[in-house]
Formats: structure tokens, sequence, C-alpha cells
């Protein structure tokens, strides 16, 4: 994954861009978001 591999050279804050991504998806009207990182965003906003 893209943001996987930025994050890893330090060029992201990876929490930062999935949860702006899926929420921009939401915002764009999104009923439904279906997505590799969806156990990840679980524990984030634990």
């Amino acid at each position: 994954m893209i943001y996987k591999a930025a994050a890893q050279q330090g060029w992201i804050d990876e929490k930062q861009v999935i949860l702006e991504t899926l929420t921009s998806m939401k915002r764009a009207g999104a009923d439904l978001i279906l997505t590799y990182f969806a156990k990840q965003v679980v524990l984030m906003l634990q």
C-alpha cells in the first residue's frame, strides 16, 4: 500500500492520512466504505 510505504519513509503521518481519506469519502456522500484499514481505524478510534 502506498500509505504504508510513505509512512515507513517518514513522509506522512499514516494515522492522519487514513482518517482524512475515510472522512473525505464519507463527506463526498459514501454510504458504505470498504477498506483494508478497517481494523486499524477501529483501534485508532477507541
